[in-house]
């Protein structure tokens, strides 16, 4: 987010991660952001920061 000024997509993310299913990328994006670790802001969600 730093270097492009925008966060990446779920799709950028899971290809950073190793991860081929969107679908595993957005289960752990819900689990991080019930456990309180994550929160989402901005219109549509895609922004995100780490709260711990």
């Amino acid at each position: 987010m730093l270097d492009r000024g925008e966060a990446l997509s779920v799709r950028e993310l899971g290809a950073a991660l190793g991860l081929r299913s969107p679908a595993s990328v957005v289960y752990h994006l819900q689990n991080l952001e019930r456990s309180g670790a994550l929160v989402r802001d901005g219109r549509n969600g895609n922004t995100c920061r780490l709260t711990r």
